[in-house]
């Protein structure tokens, strides 16, 4: 592991201005304990419309992004730190684009032959019956630009798709339908290139919902995950290559679902995944036996230039 007094003054970015800032801050809290505990001059920031005169009047090195939804994982505050050169943790401004909206995303995982739920792009006059025949029911409407299962809803019915479309619409951006897949929900976290151990999700919810996934203590994260060896590396190398596809670097989670067959389709890409005691990563971390500050150390050296590491050597 590097010296931490390599990174200089690190800025750990919370918070924001997205549906997920009350998630961010839970996020960036625990960001901010592992890398003071590791000795790292961290110092918090909870950004707002001023982050770029906090940034420039800090004199911070680099900044670790833990901004969750719009804002935070989408670009925005991506090309505000082109701007002032300062090197940042995750996916760059294009693939972090690409990322958080799921339309543009499975759009170039369909045509690259990668797997993933077949989908439609909903109106408020869509034909219901038409959409239920050609993605069959039950499916799953959902925001193209939001994160944490914010405005989803599993429709049953026709009946139940106007209401759903409404739902997530009121997120913004455009809403997706897409099939159901009944099958076994999979997580894989991707650190600078390789695969941690998958998780599979268990829930007694209809399906890995905002609550499931922060509030709910019946949840099961199961880890090893159940697959073969053989099938866990198919699942591991298969999500790389959605991450790689989009233009991901840094570190993120890509999301799995099981068809009725068994056969796995990609359902996101999470370019800053959360870091809460409920969070993903850090348990697929612990699994490959790092600790919090030993993974915040990881994700954090990415930022590091060469010329950097060889001075930290």
């Amino acid at each position: 592991m590097l010296p931490v007094t390599g990174f200089g003054k690190v800025a750990v970015l919370m918070g924001g201005w997205s549906a997920e800032r009350p998630i961010s801050l839970k996020s960036g809290e625990a960001v901010l304990r592992a890398l003071k505990a590791a000795g790292v001059d961290a110092h918090g920031i909870d950004v707002g419309p001023d982050v770029l005169d906090v940034m420039r009047a800090g004199g911070f090195d680099r900044a670790f992004i833990v901004l969750h939804g719009r804002g935070g994982e989408d670009g925005v505050i991506q090309g505000a730190l082109e701007l002032l050169r300062l090197p940042y943790t995750g996916s760059g401004v294009a693939a972090s684009a690409l990322g958080m909206n799921k339309l543009w995303c499975k759009r170039i995982w369909r045509d690259m032959g990668l797997p993933t739920a077949q989908f439609l792009v909903l109106q408020a006059d869509s034909d219901a019956p038409a959409v239920c025949r050609e993605l069959g029911l039950p499916l799953i409407v959902k925001p193209a630009l939001e994160g944490s299962s914010i405005g989803m809803t599993v429709v049953r019915s026709e009946a139940e798709l106007a209401a759903a479309y409404r739902l997530a619409a009121d997120c913004g951006g455009p809403v997706l339908a897409e099939t159901w897949l009944p099958g076994a929900e999979y997580t894989v976290a991707v650190i600078d290139g390789e695969a941690l151990p998958a998780i599979r999700l268990e829930t007694s919810h209809s399906f890995y919902d905002y609550d499931a996934k922060y509030h709910a203590t019946d949840t099961q994260y199961h880890c090893p995950c159940g697959l073969d060896a053989a099938a866990e590396q198919g699942l591991q190398q298969l999500c790389i290559t959605a991450f790689d596809a989009i233009g991901c670097s840094g570190w993120g989670r890509v999301d799995v679902r099981m068809d009725a067959q068994g056969q796995a389709s990609l359902i996101e890409v999470n370019t800053v995944p959360g870091m809460t005691d409920h969070s993903l990563v850090p348990k697929a971390a612990a699994a490959a036996g790092m600790d919090l500050s030993q993974l915040v150390l990881c994700i954090l050296a990415s930022t590091l230039t060469d010329e950097e590491r060889k001075c930290s050597a």
